[in-house]
């Protein structure tokens, strides 16, 4: 007896594909989106996160703002890097692309991860109307802040100290 090799129709590849892309679609729709994507390629939500993080909104134009980006990096750098339930996050308060703040990050030398524009990002607070404006965001949901004006090193220390 003789086996036979049955080749698949093109109708069967083609129904096999819908059915995995249906599955896939299926199956991403079904994972949450994040709050924020970062330039670190990290994504929050505010439903799953357990520690506090620290949001500063700045802009370019800003001339306190740039004056405490040096205080912000040596946060990042001595606070936040070693610790797991400390995150800083820095959002340009201007519209720009993506590859826009990638640029404005090395142009300022800011070594802190920055809000990425797409997706949109969704904090549990209003946009502030004046900068710079920090906020604290608690492991329990709960948002200190804002605090206006430049931050330092031990103001930041200050503000998520429990």
């Amino acid at each position: 007896m003789q086996s036979r090799v049955v080749k698949p129709t093109v109708r069967a590849i083609t129904t096999r594909w819908a059915l995995a892309l249906s599955m896939f679609s299926v199956l991403t729709a079904c994972s949450p989106q994040p709050d924020v994507s970062t330039t670190s390629d990290e994504s929050l939500s505010w439903q799953q996160q357990d520690g506090t993080v620290v949001v500063n909104y700045f802009a370019e134009w800003c001339a306190p703002c740039l004056r405490e980006l040096p205080e912000l990096n040596e946060f990042y750098h001595e606070d936040v890097v070693n610790n797991d339930e400390l995150q800083l996050i820095g959002v340009s308060f201007d519209p720009l692309t993506n590859e826009q703040v990638h640029q404005l990050a090395e142009r300022h030398g800011i070594e802190y991860p920055l809000a990425l524009s797409k997706p949109a990002p969704a904090f549990p607070f209003e946009r502030p109307k004046m900068l710079p404006a920090t906020y604290i965001i608690k492991a329990d949901g709960s948002v200190e802040g804002p605090l206006m004006g430049e931050q330092s090193l031990s103001s930041l220390r200050a503000a998520v100290a429990d």
